[in-house]
């Protein structure tokens, strides 16, 4: 019996892998399937799992593990990290009136739109059904409420077409957080904060943004406990900075 050429990935069961690729149009090129090759089948599957099918946006799992890499940076260097969520305001009836193939173009364009207004540095997320979710690094609290705002007029403006006689535009409600500077934060809690913004948006009428004041955001009691059980937080700033950082 023949053993398979050092170095090659002989023998593995690839092909419900490849069938997934092609279908997604990310198949690697021809090729000797050497360790080459199957490091671009790693590669490209652990893209597309990261991505949401139908507007190619990073999805929830890609959100989460870049809500904790910025909650972990902002702790560590007190910068200003955003994340606003944006829900389509009224997308049932969307769907109730004109179909979910048309509900689908409308969450594509959208998308589209919100691509349109972040940077590289960006983390835009189908966060899940009608609902987006935006990681921005380095944003400073003066500019949070005119990102949000660009963002939401930038959809409102937009004229959706089908191809058809269906013509059509939607708006967003809008909130947002500052993860806390100096403070050992989580994705849950900031996600929290985000969401009650969100809440107050469609509570005031809908198609419009509130952002958590960063200047008078509150440290919870959980947040406490998690700078406090920490101890390598104690070792790069100091007991005194624990304490600072701890005051509301």
């Amino acid at each position: 019996m023949s053993l398979p050429r050092p170095n090659s990935p002989e023998g593995l069961q690839l092909e419900a892998a490849l069938q997934l690729l092609r279908r997604a149009g990310r198949a690697p090129a021809p090729g000797p399937r050497d360790n080459v090759w199957l490091q671009q089948v790693i590669d490209a599957l652990c893209d597309l799992s990261s991505r949401d099918a139908l507007t190619g946006l990073a999805n929830r799992r890609q959100l989460e593990m870049t809500l904790e890499r910025e909650a972990d940076r902002v702790a560590r260097s007190g910068e200003s990290a955003l994340v606003l969520l944006l829900d389509i305001d009224h997308f049932k009836r969307v769907n109730d009136t004109y179909g979910h193939a048309v509900g689908d173009l409308v969450l594509q364009a959208v998308a589209a739109c919100l691509q349109q207004c972040v940077r590289p540095m960006d983390t835009l997320v189908r966060y899940g059904g009608e609902e987006f979710a935006i990681v921005l690094p380095s944003c400073p609290p003066l500019f949070g409420a005119a990102v949000a705002e660009r963002m939401r007029r930038t959809v409102e403006s937009h004229v959706i077409r089908d191809g058809a006689a269906t013509a059509l535009s939607v708006t967003l409600s809008a909130g947002g957080a500052f993860a806390p500077p100096w403070v050992r934060s989580s994705a849950k809690l900031w996600m929290q904060r985000a969401d009650a913004q969100l809440y107050r948006a469609k509570a005031e009428g809908r198609n419009r943004s509130c952002l958590e004041p960063a200047a008078v955001s509150q440290v919870s009691a959980e947040e406490k406990s998690l700078l406090f059980a920490v101890s390598a937080f104690a070792s790069l700033d100091g007991p005194n900075a624990l304490q600072s950082a701890s005051q509301p």
